[in-house]
């Protein structure tokens, strides 16, 4: 899969909702509730970080629930591509790119967000062919005001930026031309995911999923 191929799906994943949970799955059992209740709230696109031992489990848990559509973050190296996909990942996302990631996306045929944080980042990617991009980290890296700014020199690059990102501050973001979506994990915050309170959480993916993009 080349990278305009990654991008253009890409796209179409971010396309699909104003924001994308990001998710740090401590306990496997709360990985199918959870996404039916991001799902319910409407968020499909689910981000599970390769942060826990029960990450990989939970991408399988999670990518049987319908109407989803979940992806691996925090991948790092060309085995953490080969586990995603083999545990259903449907996508991936990176906090930055190095050579052996992306080569490993395009072989195994996962699409990437790939992270970058600078111009000279965001052009080395572009270069490759990678349109669709993640910003991180956001909010320590200037901001709604620096991907703004990128969209200047850089208009043919669309964003995703995560980092940092609030229900307060994600309007700031959406409302630019050259962001797509942004990544937050105050969607399912750590005490009601404990709490099992999947109520809340639908409650909470509702408020985001209607923020104006």
């Amino acid at each position: 899969m080349t990278p305009a191929e990654q991008s253009r799906r890409a796209a179409e994943i971010c396309a699909l909702a104003p924001v994308v949970p990001v998710l740090v799955l401590r306990d496997l059992a709360h990985a199918a509730p959870l996404a039916r209740a991001l799902i319910a709230g409407g968020l499909p696109a689910l981000e599970v970080t390769l942060r826990t031992p029960a990450a990989l489990d939970a991408i399988r848990a999670m990518a049987a629930v319908p109407g989803g559509v979940v992806g691996a973050g925090t991948l790092l190296t060309p085995e953490d591509v080969a586990a995603a996909k083999a545990a259903g990942a449907a996508f991936g996302v990176s906090p930055g790119a190095t050579e052996r990631l992306l080569a490993a996306c395009k072989e195994i045929g996962l699409p990437l967000l790939p992270g970058a944080a600078t111009a000279s980042e965001v052009m080395v990617l572009l270069e490759r062919g990678y349109t669709v991009q993640k910003f991180f980290p956001a909010e320590s890296s200037g901001g709604a005001g620096a991907v703004k700014a990128l969209g200047g020199p850089l208009p043919q690059v669309r964003f995703c930026p995560t980092g940092g990102i609030s229900l307060k501050s994600a309007p700031e973001y959406l409302k630019l031309a050259n962001v797509m979506c942004v990544g937050g994990s105050w969607v399912a915050p750590d005490a009601l995911v404990a709490a099992g309170d999947w109520g809340g959480i639908t409650r909470l993916a509702a408020e985001a999923a209607g923020l104006a993009r």
